[in-house]
């Protein structure tokens, strides 16, 4: 769950995606969301171990990285690596999650300098290149989307085994746990929300932010491929709560009434759950009476991915944010895992269901 950032990446990018994709999102979230049907049965569940080869051993800007050495699962290179941007890369010794192929993509962790300063490279190709985000002068110079929660955080990439390796990472989603956040010094959607009863909340915790598709892969087997990702990460690491920046194109709320209205009359938040958009920053979502909205006109007008979440339980924070970087309207999603596992339970094998199927290829584990 384009959130800052389930965020600002995929949410951005796929604010500009046509409406027949919506069928695309909808179909791939519930088959994602089937699958986690199967956590309550599977959440002690041990990660098993893998043998993974670094597919991105290159990068656009070998100048500047050409003495990076890029680390095995085992060990770490012992000088600091750095993106264009920066951006010092960091790993966990150990990861649970596993990396699943579906076709020439593969989705996992990013496990290289390298293959960070890919996902850095496509999201300022996707926000500010294509979407129109103003880029901060550092940003434009390199040409990479980058904050100082870049280095903290875990990022789960889309990597296209056929394309150059400068262009291999064609998607990309920034996930930031409990441990993530103490490493940066706070979660990023508190620049925007108090999120204090999330932060208290007594379960595991994830933020999803910076998400972003390239537009030549915007596709079902993509879309399927990076939610499936999300999904393996979250029964990896028993994820009760995530929670993220969703954005709605454009900086004038009035024109956003019906929209933002719909969403503060029909999804809020429990209050024990809700987050509240800061005082400096607080846009009033009830601008219309609920008697004065149509329900399903108003969720057919949401970006395909914001109504997505929605169909899956999503509540929404009390008020919206504008954004004038992004040129965008932000509201804070919040998504129970327990919630989904409960509308999906049956068993999906997703090899079987999904082989040779509106031509997605099969997933199968990385060996």
């Amino acid at each position: 769950m384009t959130v800052r950032g389930l965020t600002r990446s995929t949410l951005r990018s796929t604010v500009s995606l046509s409406r027949k994709t919506t069928s695309t999102l909808k179909s791939t979230l519930q088959l994602t969301l089937q699958f986690l049907g199967r956590r309550k049965r599977s959440r002690n569940r041990q990660g098993r171990g893998f043998s993974m080869t670094v597919l991105f051993p290159q990068t656009a800007n070998q100048t500047l990285l050409s003495g990076a050495s890029l680390p095995s699962r085992e060990t770490h290179s012992a000088a600091p690596e750095f993106t264009t941007a920066g951006t010092l890369f960091t790993r966990e010794s150990a990861h649970t999650f596993e990396p699943v192929v579906a076709g020439n993509q593969i989705i996992r962790l990013a496990s290289s300098v390298n293959e960070l300063d890919a996902a850095q490279a496509l999201r300022y190709r996707v926000f500010y290149n294509e979407m129109g985000a103003h880029p901060l002068p550092e940003m434009a110079a390199t040409e990479r989307d980058f904050d100082r929660y870049d280095a903290a955080c875990d990022h789960l990439i889309v990597v296209d085994q056929q394309r150059p390796y400068e262009t291999q990472v064609v998607g990309t989603y920034r996930i930031m746990r409990r441990e993530h956040a103490r490493t940066a010094g706070g979660f990023y959607s508190s620049s925007e929300y108090d999120i204090s009863k999330l932060t208290g909340y007594s379960g595991v915790i994830m933020e999803l932010g910076r998400s972003c598709v390239d537009a030549a892969y915007r596709d079902r087997a993509t879309l399927n491929l990076l939610w499936r990702g999300i999904a393996e990460y979250l029964n990896a690491h028993s994820v009760d709560l995530m929670f993220g920046c969703a954005s709605l194109p454009g900086t004038d709320p009035e024109q956003l009434a019906m929209q933002l209205s719909y969403l503060y009359h029909y999804h809020l938040a429990p209050e024990a759950i809700r987050t509240k958009a800061l005082p400096d920053r607080f846009t009033n979502m009830n601008l219309l009476p609920k008697e004065a909205i149509d329900p399903k006109r108003a969720l057919a007008s949401l970006p395909p991915l914001l109504k997505g979440y929605l169909r899956v339980g999503a509540f929404i924070g009390d008020g919206a944010v504008v954004d004038h970087q992004f040129n965008t309207t932000d509201v804070c999603i919040i998504v129970k895992t327990e919630m989904i596992a409960g509308r999906y339970t049956r068993h999906y094998d997703l090899t079987e269901r999904h082989a040779g199927h509106h031509g997605t290829a099969s997933f199968k584990r990385a060996s």
